[in-house]
């Protein structure tokens, strides 16, 4: 009867004050407050305080137009921002496209070969050295004014990270296990494609995401010089005009592209090499 009336007591008994169970979010939950939520607000408080500054010191809309001058002017123009918007996407793409691959060949030749790697990286830093814009006369001799110079811009600002960073990361990839494979019978393809590249994977998405930065840079550039389509022309019309809502709109056009490009790339990255990363 006595242990009976223990094991009700103790049935009975309020759990501690530190044992009983706490609200948290889920974990998803609080991945989409970090990365959407709290970025979204902060863009949305700047906007608020940038309205407020403008309407607040009567600031011209040719100097500093408001966020409501120019978000108005995104939605009644869109049909031709967009047009414009799809024109410097489709160079940046392209571009992008050509100096990775291109890059991505040249540093695995690089980096597989130190012979290469001496020969070639002298020539790189000295074509590198030179601006992107210094080429763009030259661009224009060759193939005349048009889309094709943003293509050729943004290729060449998007080749030399890659070739760099994925000569160099192969040309560390553990030497010692080169020795071991290639002592067992391994021919120097199979342990460049099997082990060196897939080792160099981080450092390359590294890359990708200096090369479409690079690549984005270097088409704008291209057409606001010598460019007759694309946002930087766009920009050079509202330059040109003194209107600065549609310059604006054309910059917020160019940072969501340019957000949205590198967040494509970081997905990818991290679908690709997430085992080279910390979960927590």
């Amino acid at each position: 009867m006595t242990l009976s009336l223990g094991k009700a007591r103790s049935a009975m008994a309020v759990p501690p004050a530190d044992d009983e169970p706490r609200f948290r979010l889920p974990k998803i939950s609080r991945r989409v407050l970090a990365n959407v939520f709290l970025p979204i607000s902060f863009v949305l408080f700047l906007l608020l305080v940038w309205q407020i500054s403008t309407q607040a010191f009567h600031i011209p809309p040719y100097i500093l137009p408001s966020p409501s001058a120019f978000l108005s002017v995104l939605v009644q123009r869109s049909d031709v921002l967009l047009m414009m918007a799809k024109q410097t996407a489709e160079a940046t793409l392209m571009g992008f496209a050509v100096g990775v691959t291109v890059g991505l060949a040249i540093g695995g030749l690089m980096g597989s070969s130190r012979v290469m790697y001496d020969m070639i990286y002298p020539s790189l830093i000295g074509v590198h050295a030179v601006p992107s814009v210094a080429l763009i006369p030259v661009f224009i001799v060759w193939v005349g004014i048009g889309p094709q110079i943003a293509v050729i811009t943004g290729a060449i600002a998007s080749f030399f990270p890659v070739t760099v960073i994925v000569a160099s990361a192969i040309a560390a990839s553990s030497p010692e296990l080169d020795d071991v494979l290639r002592s067992l019978g391994a021919r120097k393809i199979d342990v460049l494609l099997k082990v060196s590249i897939p080792q160099a994977l981080p450092q390359f998405f590294g890359s990708i995401k200096l090369a479409i930065s690079g690549a984005f840079i270097g088409t704008i550039v291209a057409e606001i010089v010598a460019g007759s389509v694309g946002i930087g022309h766009v920009m050079v019309i509202a330059t040109n005009n003194m209107d600065g809502p549609l310059a604006y709109a054309g910059l917020t056009i160019l940072a969501t592209m340019g957000v949205t490009l590198y967040l494509i790339a970081v997905l990818i990255e991290k679908r690709m090499t997430g085992w080279a990363y910390r979960r927590n």
